[in-house]
């Protein structure tokens, strides 16, 4: 299928300030202290698969797989000044993109893709206005704008895409000694926090999914999206900037992903809900809003995401939403080997296909506590959908980073990486 871009229903909503960036070239010259010199090796053409299975422990399951992929992928989607190309949107490029393609390539110790890819987006999705740079996050959407130059088509940011690029900085600064990488990472932290974290019920603080123009409708309510909620990556964050409250975000997330999921009957995490902040109820989003109140290709990232807090920091609560809020869909998998794509609130499954991410973020999330049905999900899907370094097929996109990234186990990382100095 045509996977629907996420954040595109949310342009309706958002006053748009495009800048016209264009193709750059990699800095050399850093214009101020918030945007640091960043040093880029060039990519070489393509590397043997044998080169990234070097990289991986001999212990970890799929490594020939996961090698291969990524060669694959780089070949494929990484043009050769660190572009990431969605073919499945007009060839655009966005933040979320960018991001995947540096969280693999940390994973993977590829650190030419990773500077290649960082480099890419800190020169072409710089958020300006007045012609001068705003803040240290990445306009989300780039590609080909009205009057066919291509550029940013909306500097609003998501917030999903900053934190995956955080997380990869940091972990980039500790398993290459780039402390240039820890020092934008801090700069990003300061304008994600102060940008795309507020106040909501009983004062609590909750991460946005992008401007608070976009996502506070009115003064009692706020648009979430669960699946951009990472607590492992706000441990992360807690160990590097101790200005914020970082771990209040852990606490929230999971309050919004256990009370969220009532609004389904049968438990499991929608791609959007509304938090009404005065009486700290959930609700789905209005009928007449262009994001849905389900569980959808948004939703999936749930499963990985609490699986990396698990598998990282052994958290009791992710353990128990992955136990509890991937019942149903264990049911419907023994009863039918099957799992619709998209599901609406009553357990209802809205269309006839099934989406190998769905099938990568849960095998992530069973691998650690229901590991028969994960090694049935590998077998009978995850497998099958797999040819010659591609899920699915050549243009997606967003299948071959779900996959890859659900497929990678936990325990690929070296364990001093996720501790703090």
């Amino acid at each position: 299928m045509q996977y629907l871009p996420r954040l595109a229903v949310i342009v309706s909503m958002i006053v748009l300030t495009s800048c016209n960036l264009g193709y750059s070239v990699i800095n050399t010259e850093a214009s101020d202290a918030r945007n640091p010199v960043l040093t880029a090796t060039p990519l070489s053409g393509s590397e043997s698969p044998s080169v990234f299975l070097a990289a991986l422990p001999q212990s970890i399951p799929n490594r020939e797989l996961l090698a291969q992929s990524w060669e694959s992928y780089r070949r494929r989607f990484i043009q050769g000044d660190g572009r990431v190309i969605d073919y499945e949107a007009g060839d655009r490029s966005t933040s979320e993109g960018q991001a995947y393609a540096m969280l693999r390539a940390v994973l993977i110790d590829d650190s030419a893709t990773f500077a290649l890819t960082l480099n890419w987006g800190e020169n072409n999705l710089q958020r300006q206005a007045n012609g001068k740079r705003t803040d240290n996050l990445w306009a989300w959407k780039w590609g080909r704008n009205a009057d066919g130059n291509w550029g940013t088509i909306d500097s609003n940011f998501a917030s999903d895409g900053d934190i995956d690029t955080i997380t990869a900085l940091i972990l980039a600064s500790r398993r290459w000694n780039r402390p240039e990488y820890l020092n934008l990472a801090k700069a990003k932290l300061q304008d994600l926090w102060n940008l795309s974290v507020v106040v909501g019920h009983e004062g609590k603080f909750y991460l946005l999914p992008g401007p608070a123009a976009a996502f506070i409708p009115n003064a009692s309510t706020l648009y979430l999206n669960p699946s951009y909620l990472a607590p492992y990556a706000f441990r992360l964050f807690a160990q590097v900037d101790q200005q914020h409250d970082w771990l209040s975000l852990v606490d929230s997330s999971y309050e919004v992903l256990e009370k969220s999921a009532s609004l389904s009957t049968v438990g499991l995490p929608s791609d959007w809900v509304a938090l009404d902040t005065k009486t700290g109820k959930y609700q789905p989003l209005p009928q007449s809003s262009p994001l849905q109140t389900l569980y959808g290709f948004d939703a999936y990232r749930v499963w990985w995401r609490l699986s990396l807090d698990l598998a990282w920091f052994n958290s009791p609560q992710a353990r128990r939403y992955l136990q509890t809020h991937s019942q149903y869909l264990q049911k419907l998998w023994r009863e039918r080997s099957r799992l619709p794509a998209s599901i609406d609130l009553t357990g209802k499954g809205l269309v006839d296909y099934e989406a190998t991410a769905q099938h990568a973020m849960l095998y992530a999330a069973w691998g650690l506590v229901e590991p028969r049905i994960a090694q049935e999900l590998l077998v009978k899907k995850l497998l099958p959908q797999y040819k010659q370094g591609i899920w699915d097929d050549k243009s997606a996109y967003y299948t071959q980073n779900l996959a890859w990234l659900g497929l990678f186990s936990p325990s690929g990382l070296p364990q001093q990486l996720l501790k703090g100095k």
